[in-house]
């Protein structure tokens, strides 16, 4: 096979018994032998296991024993996912030689239906703040231009996806984390609604912001990546006991009698995207008006109301997981990352709960936005890329986030590509659904996803 194949391709091969896991497996390995050195998207391969695990799900395709459409498919876990006897480090000097005791429940849940893990793929170091270039390991890098920033922090899990390194690979989210390398890399990332998918066993930055889910080339990828990562799990105290639909089943191919908001003020107010960013966002919305939805524009709190109650959250939690390590060990973390969490040293008990005060009156405004409308969507990033060296540090703090806004209201989003700039730089939507209603916000990203060419450009990498 010379084309890398969609999760859905790959599964339907192999379930058909036209295509091996091992030479699935053998294939990305290649890949990765020969071009991951520009790309640093990895910081462990797990060869040896990998075949192993190949060579046994073809085994029980050949004797029928089928687990499902992952069985023998090859993907990546971002390194804060917990694998028994396989490093996980957060990309830090401070876990450099950490190996765990457990699986983390996604990592189980993936195993138990039969993927092939290729190895643990680059971050931010503990998922926030960077690129850093005095981490253990390089900083992963754009595969549409290598002096460009993959965003993050799951930036590995984009570079990867992108390259025709894995199928599939795992992000977190905590203010952008996998929509942000879904953007700059033109792959599908889902952040899921808070609760649906168990955080146990994966390395936190901030409890009540972090959310799991995942990243692959397709939305109907993603959608089959959940199926396995989503349901109850009594180990993360913020699981939610709901029932799990079929994602899969939800996708669909029309918009009919589907209601949109379009967060247009957000675009245009305060803080406007670059034209480029604003028009592939508007384009979207007119896509999805030909495909029978019903566009309005929705008037959603400012972003400037949602930036300074998820930056005292995401700060002040991060540093709470962190406070005692960095007074024992403060030069073994990187200096973005010192820069970034220990001011929150400085804030008080009263920042906190005001922010999360705020917070809740943010999630009340926007469910009351949303009452009318099925799904919103608007821009995942203010502008294109940016350069992995000479960035602006104190970007983060210059201009409200676009993403923030779905971690401090837990709402489910699914970002896909829509589009690419004259000079191929990548574009991105994310179309937001209710509480629980990530099916709905799949369904909808795939109908314009399967409208539009996006899908049929991948970066060219020799």
């Amino acid at each position: 096979m010379s084309q890398v194949p969609t999760i859905a391709e790959a599964s339907r091969l192999i379930e058909a018994k036209k295509l091996s896991p091992i030479e699935l497996t053998d294939m990305l390995l290649k890949r990765i032998h020969a071009v991951d050195a520009k790309l640093n998207s990895f910081l462990l391969v797990t060869e040896d296991l990998a075949r192993k695990t190949a060579k046994k799900a073809e085994e029980d395709v050949m004797a029928g024993k089928i687990r499902g459409p992952l069985h023998g498919i090859p993907i990546g876990l971002k390194d804060i996912y917990d694998t028994k006897g396989i490093r996980t480090t957060a990309h830090s000097r401070v876990l450099e030689k950490r190996v765990p005791k457990e699986d983390s429940t996604v990592a189980a849940r993936f195993k138990k239906a039969g993927t092939v893990l290729l190895g643990k793929l680059s971050t931010h170091e503990f998922a926030i703040g960077g690129p850093s270039f005095d981490t253990p390991w390089p900083p992963a890098r754009n595969p549409w231009d290598l002096e460009l920033s993959p965003g993050g922090s799951s930036s590995g899990s984009g570079a990867a996806i992108a390259a025709g390194l894995v199928l599939g690979a795992t992000g977190s989210d905590t203010g952008g984390s996998i929509r942000s390398p879904s953007t700059f890399c033109a792959v599908a990332g889902m952040k899921p609604t808070y609760g649906l998918v168990s955080r146990w066993g994966i390395l936190p930055l901030a409890f009540t912001l972090d959310h799991a889910g995942p990243m692959a080339w397709t939305v109907e990828d993603c959608a089959i990546l959940l199926q396995a990562m989503a349901g109850h799990d009594k180990k993360d105290a913020a699981s939610a006991k709901v029932k799990i639909p079929d994602f899969r089943a939800a996708l669909r191919k029309d918009l009919k009698g589907v209601r949109v908001g379009y967060i247009r003020h957000w675009h245009d107010g305060e803080h406007p995207v670059e034209p480029e960013m604003r028009q592939a966002a508007e384009g979207a919305v007119e896509t999805m008006k030909r495909l029978g939805a019903e566009i309005k524009d929705v008037p959603m709190p400012k972003l400037s109301e949602f930036a300074p109650a998820g930056r005292v959250i995401i700060l002040t939690e991060a540093f709470a997981v962190h406070a005692k390590t960095l007074q024992s060990r403060y030069n073994d973390y990187g200096e973005r990352f010192r820069a970034s969490v220990t001011p929150a040293a400085l804030f008080s008990a009263n920042d906190y709960v005001q922010a999360m005060r705020l917070r809740q009156q943010l999630i009340e405004r926007t469910r009351a936005a949303m009452a009318d409308i099925d799904v919103m969507v608007c821009a995942a990033a203010p502008g294109v890329p940016t350069r992995m060296v000479g960035f602006d540090k104190d970007a983060a703090y210059k201009r409200p986030s676009l993403t923030m806004p779905f971690n401090l209201t837990g709402l489910p989003v699914m970002t896909v590509c829509s589009g690419f700039t004259p000079a191929g730089l990548p574009l991105g939507i994310q179309v937001v659904g209710h509480s629980f209603g990530d099916a709905a916000a799949m369904g909808v990203a795939h109908a314009y996803e399967q409208a539009t060419p996006w899908r049929s450009k991948r970066p060219a990498l020799s």
